[in-house]
C-alpha cells in the first residue's frame, strides 16, 4: 500500500541516567531531505540517525528534533575561574578601605560575580548515547510510518476513483471516435455537392480524402496507451514499493496522450471530454505529489 509523505512521530528511551527524546516531522520533498536540530554536544549521534532513517524513508522532508538529558551525578562539573575571583575580591577590598565601607561579601556572594563559574558538560559515552538514539529513533519512524500509511491509504481510494473517472471518460472517447470520420465523410460530401451541383463526384478521390482524414484523425494508439497507463497506475497503488516518483511519469503519461487526442480528434465532443480528463489528471497530479 502507498505511503504519504506527510506525517509525525514521537518516541522516547532512557538507561542509565540518560533520556533522549525524538520526533519526527515530515512533509512532501522530491527528494529525502534530512534537517536535525539537536544540542552540539550530542551532534556526534547525526550520522547514525540519518543512516538508520535513510534506510526507513525514501521521500520526504523531515524535521528531526532531538531532546537530550543526563541526569548523573558525573554528568556536569562546576569550574571556578579563581583567578578571575580573587580579582573581583581584590578590587572590592580595595574600594571598601577607600570608602571606609563594611566588607561583607560571602562566599556564596562571590561566585555570584559574572563569569566567576561555569558549567563543564563531561566528556559523554558515545556508544550508549548513539545506542539511546538509535532506539528512540527506530521506535519515532515506526509511528511516522504508521501515520504515513494512514493518510496513504486514504490518497489510494481517491486516487482510485478518480482513475476510474479517466478510465469512463476515455471509453466515451472511443465511442465518440468512429463518428467523427463518418460526419466528416457526410459534410465534405455535401459541401462538394453545394458547390458542384449536378455535376459528377470522383467517388474514390473522396473515399480517398476520408481515407487521409481517418488516419490523421486515428486516435486507436492514444487509447490504448492510456488504457495501459491506467492498468499500471492501479498496480502501483496496490504495489508496496515506493511509488511517488513511478506514479508521477505515469500521470505525465497519461496527460501526454488527452493532449495528442485532443490535438488529433478534430471534434468539439471529443475536444470537451479531453477537457474533463485533464482535469482529473490535474487533481491526480496534485494528489500523487504527497505519495512516497
Amino acid at each position: 500500500m502507498i505511503s504519504s509523505m506527510t506525517g509525525f512521530g514521537r518516541a522516547t528511551a532512557a538507561a542509565e541516567g540518560r533520556e533522549i527524546t525524538i520526533e519526527l516531522k515530515s512533509v512532501n520533498h522530491r527528494y529525502l531531505d534530512l534537517a536535525f536540530r539537536m544540542l552540539r554536544h550530542i551532534g556526534f549521534i547525526e550520522d547514525a540517525l540519518r543512516q538508520l532513517l535513510s534506510e526507513q524513508l525514501s521521500r520526504g522532508h523531515v524535521d528531526i528534533f532531538v531532546n537530550y538529558r543526563n541526569t548523573r551525578t558525573d554528568a556536569r562539573t562546576v569550574v571556578i575561574d579563581e583567578a578571575l575571583m580573587g580579582a573581583y575580591l581584590s578590587a572590592a577590598r580595595k574600594a571598601a578601605h577607600q570608602y571606609e565601607l563594611k566588607d561583607d561579601i560571602t562566599l556564596s556572594a562571590a561566585m555570584r560575580f559574572p563569569d566567576v563559574t561555569d558549567v563543564i558538560e563531561a566528556e559523554e559515552d558515545r556508544d550508549a548515547v548513539a545506542a539511546l538514539a538509535r532506539e528512540a529513533a527506530l521506535r519515532a519512524v515506526t509511528a511516522l510510518k504508521r501515520m504515513r500509511a494512514g493518510e496513504g491509504e486514504r490518497l489510494c481510494n481517491d486516487l482510485l476513483n478518480r482513475v476510474t473517472t479517466v478510465e469512463a471518460i476515455a471509453a466515451k472517447i472511443d465511442v465518440r471516435a468512429p463518428f467523427v470520420v463518418e460526419e466528416y465523410r457526410a459534410k465534405l460530401n455535401e459541401r462538394i455537392e453545394s458547390m458542384l451541383g449536378s455535376v459528377e463526384v470522383d467517388r474514390t478521390r473522396l473515399a480517398t480524402e476520408v481515407a487521409l482524414f481517418a488516419d490523421k484523425a486515428s486516435i486507436n494508439e492514444e487509447l490504448v496507451r492510456l488504457a495501459s497507463h491506467v492498468t499500471e497506475m492501479r498496480r502501483v497503488l496496490g504495489s508496496d514499493e515506493a511509488a511517488g516518483r513511478r506514479l508521477d511519469f505515469i500521470v505525465q503519461e497519461m496527460n501526454r496522450e488527452f493532449n495528442t487526442i485532443g490535438s488529433k480528434a478534430n471534434d468539439a465532443e471529443i475536444t470537451s471530454l479531453v477537457i474533463s480528463g485533464k482535469g482529473e489528471i490535474e487533481k491526480i497530479r496534485e494528489q500523487v505529489q504527497n505519495i512516497e
